[in-house]
């Protein structure tokens, strides 16, 4: 049977018609969005600042490019230390810092991010992916009018840079310290003068004698920021940061206005980002470790004793807290569990398997 012309025509402007509407239904589901990201941290630092701009790309790779971020570092658009309060006031859209430093605000902002003789990094993703963790946590950072999402972990840390010899717990008493939140506090109940600042500008303040000692990451950063030049001894474990989680921050009502995908998409390029801050320090740590050594630093592992009264006085301090902060004790009760069941596994073969290739690897 012919087709007539006039039919045609018909056909041809209901699919012309089809189109018109279906173009701007896509370009409604997946908007132009800019966001800026005020990290806590200087491009100096290209691991942990680096994770930031891990995120950003893999958010806009997600979204075909429609879905942008731009990462400013510490100092650009925020100081350091106020990363959080400028996603909280939706002055900028996220930032990229520590949770504890802002326990100025609560002590409950340690929880999520480290806390002393908490979790190493295996079991902290743990506990904030499936037990349960960012669930809680999000519940608190709402009264900040944020969300958080873990976004970098530096795996355990080094106990820091110190200009003498730590030979017993007196050897503590007045020193100024660079280290910051709940850490500071328990060290400051064995003598120590804690003091915050920021990873830029820890190496004046050690090269002036501001400071006597300080704590940053690890051999890789440390190395970065000059601290082997200025104080010789060079302390382990961090016992304050076993696995710390760097978390994303977004302006709540900032996430909740965008399309399910795109928030799908800022969830994936955090936890993407996470899984690769470790991976790189777990790469480049042992390469700076060496080099410090090679260079004079002299390793010294913290002493037992030093430890014990570290570990009793942050059980004291974990108490006095939770007795007027119900926040926090729900949080470090919850971590206190998570750290109960994971070492229990952990002994049985994690740490067994560890501790014989490192006495393999000793015997060459």
């Amino acid at each position: 049977m012919a087709v007539k012309r006039r039919d045609l025509v018909k056909v041809a402007a209901a699919g012309a018609a089809a189109t018109a509407i279906a173009k701007p239904a896509i370009a409604q589901a997946s908007p132009e969005v800019k966001w800026r990201l005020a990290s806590s941290f200087p491009k100096s630092l290209d691991t942990i600042y680096s994770a930031a701009e891990v995120m950003a790309k893999q958010v806009s790779d997600l979204t075909d490019g429609k879905f942008q971020i731009q990462v400013f570092a510490a100092g650009e658009i925020a100081p350091a230390l106020a990363a959080l309060d400028v996603v909280s006031n939706n002055t900028v859209e996220a930032c990229h810092t520590v949770s504890y430093y802002y326990v100025g605000k609560d002590p409950t902002f340690a929880i999520p991010a480290s806390v002393p003789f908490g979790l190493n990094a295996r079991l902290q993703n743990a506990w904030l992916y499936t037990g349960g963790g960012n669930e809680l946590f999000n519940e608190f950072y709402k009264k900040f009018n944020v969300l958080g999402m873990p976004c970098g972990n530096t795996g355990a840390q080094m106990g820091g840079w110190f200009r003498k010899e730590i030979k017993t717990v007196a050897d503590l008493q007045g020193l100024k310290m660079r280290i910051g939140g709940i850490a500071g506090q328990v060290l400051q109940k064995l003598g120590v003068i804690p003091q915050q600042i920021g990873g830029g500008d820890i190496y004046p303040a050690l090269e002036k004698g501001t400071i006597d000692a300080a704590e940053w990451v690890g051999p890789y950063d440390d190395e970065k920021l000059g601290f082997n030049k200025v104080a010789p001894f060079y302390y382990y474990p961090g016992w304050w940061e076993g696995g710390p989680t760097v978390h994303a921050f977004f302006n709540i009502e900032k996430y909740n206005a965008l399309p399910k995908h795109y928030q799908a998409a800022l969830i994936a390029g955090s936890t993407y980002a996470n899984t690769w801050m470790q991976a790189k320090y777990d790469i480049v740590n042992s390469g700076a470790l060496r080099k410090l050594v090679g260079g004079g630093a002299q390793l010294r592992p913290f002493p037992q004793d030093v430890m014990e009264a570290c570990y009793k006085a942050s059980g004291e301090l974990y108490a006095e807290i939770s007795a007027k902060n119900p926040d926090f004790k729900k949080a470090i009760d919850a971590m206190a569990q998570q750290r109960q069941d994971g070492y229990l596994w952990w002994q049985v073969a994690e740490y067994t398997f560890d501790n014989f290739m490192i006495r393999a690897r000793a015997r060459g």
